[in-house]
């Protein structure tokens, strides 16, 4: 599956894991289970602590699933040491759909929704919306047990403007009150439970269905809602799908829902889905203490310096659509990257010829945050939080530089190819080919 592809079909968190999934199946990786009832003896004979997953064969490529998060991770040879991870958000600001969602009042039928993210709203109307998620229904052969099936609309909705003539102010400020500013459905009243096949509930979304489209005079950008995150979800996967297994290591790539929300739910970052994970993995190589000696690259995007409105930047630490990986850093802890864990990473790019450059906000303004700083309050981690430039963050159509993403996927590439040795005082970072 290609880039355009994935950022035009997944919809949604889950969306995105069904196309992991198929990218994962078509390379012959094995699925694991958290529902299984785990071996707590390695092939090896050996004690293992906890519950693990069984005999892992070395260098194998394996994933869980869980809610709209998937992790996937390829064993190391030689045993196991350390983990080398990268964690990416496969959620978007968009609008949920509440129950009973169909609010009509003879002449017209819209939909109740509500704002899942910080969303850039003004961009939402007047674009094609998908109706996507996923929907319960009973089994068609037992009533009493549901099933979970994923829906995307085969029509389009739209968030209709007020014309300029009814409001005069609207170039001048935009402040849409969300309650009231609905997404149209029909004409006359619609029955919405018939739409949804008799479903009992449902998880639906309103999201941009705007197709991804190349701009520029050389065709420097691409265009697309979702770019954040899943520009680096897929292009994480693929690293880790292309890279070959590392001595020692586990190279571990984690796609997490719900950051845009936050991260409180079952299956995202602020849950222990990634920490449950990699200790079973660490259980089964019995390596407890492959946590310390291992380095979390949290994966999000970040602002970039815009045209229209420089002074939003930071004077020095300001970055650029075409500049190459961004290292974020934060003195509230919003990023996690200390010196050591950027200097490392700085040394890799270097030694692998990747273009990188800082970002830090402005002081006088709010720092966003993302997944790595929630993440560690479940799994300690060493880490550093890196990304691509971005313009519209939270638009419904985001904007970034193609060649940008070639050095991401280059940057990601080399983080699961060289062997990031970390200490609080000191660090080595090898290559694979590196005579020791």
């Amino acid at each position: 599956m290609d880039l355009l592809t994935f950022l035009k079909t997944s919809y949604t968190p889950r969306h995105a894991v069904k196309n992991i999934e198929r990218m994962l199946q078509a390379r012959g990786a094995v699925r694991l289970d958290e529902t299984d009832i785990f071996d707590t003896s390695p092939a090896d004979g050996s004690v293992a602590c906890g519950r693990v997953f069984g005999h892992l064969d070395e260098g194998a490529l394996y994933y869980v699933k869980r809610g709209g998060s998937i992790i996937l991770f390829r064993t190391g040879e030689n045993g196991q040491e350390k983990f080398a991870v990268v964690a990416s958000h496969t959620d978007s600001p968009c609008l949920k759909l509440k129950e009973n969602a169909a609010l009509s009042d003879g002449q017209f039928t819209r939909l109740n929704t509500e704002p899942y993210g910080g969303g850039l709203w003004y961009t939402f109307f007047d674009r094609p919306l998908k109706l996507a998620g996923r929907v319960i229904r009973p089994h068609p052969e037992n009533p009493f047990a549901l099933v979970s099936e994923l829906f995307e609309s085969d029509f389009d909705v739209v968030l209709p403007s007020l014309a300029i003539h009814q409001n005069r102010e609207a170039n001048e400020k935009f402040a849409p009150n969300l309650q009231t500013e609905l997404p149209l459905l029909s004409l006359g009243k619609t029955d919405f439970d018939r739409l949804l096949n008799g479903a009992i509930a449902y998880d639906l979304f309103a999201v941009p269905d705007v197709a991804p489209f190349v701009s520029g005079a050389q065709e420097e950008f691409l265009s697309s809602p979702r770019l954040d995150d899943l520009a680096g979800v897929y292009t994480s996967v693929c690293a880790l799908l292309d890279a070959a297994p590392l001595s020692g290591t586990t190279q571990v790539c984690a796609c997490l829902e719900a950051e845009e929300i936050g991260s409180r739910t079952y299956a995202g970052a602020g849950a222990d889905f990634l920490r449950s994970t990699l200790e079973r993995i660490a259980g089964v190589f019995a390596s407890p203490d492959s946590f310390t000696r291992s380095l979390l690259l949290s994966l999000d995007n970040a602002h970039s310096l815009h045209p229209n409105h420089p002074e939003t930047c930071d004077p020095t630490n300001r970055v650029v659509l075409g500049g190459g990986v961004v290292i974020k850093g934060h003195a509230g802890g919003a990023y996690t990257t200390d010196a050591m864990t950027s200097a490392m990473v700085k040394t890799m790019l270097r030694r692998a010829g990747v273009p990188f450059q800082t970002f830090y906000n402005r002081s006088d303004a709010r720092s966003g945050s993302t997944l790595g700083a929630i993440s560690l309050s479940e799994v300690s981690l060493p880490s550093v939080d890196i990304g691509l430039a971005q313009l519209a963050m939270h638009s419904a159509v985001e904007t970034m530089a193609r060649s940008d993403l070639d050095a991401l996927k280059a940057a990601l590439d080399a983080f699961y190819a060289f062997d990031l040795h970390y200490h609080d005082d000191s660090a080595i970072v090898y290559r694979a080919e590196d005579d020791r």
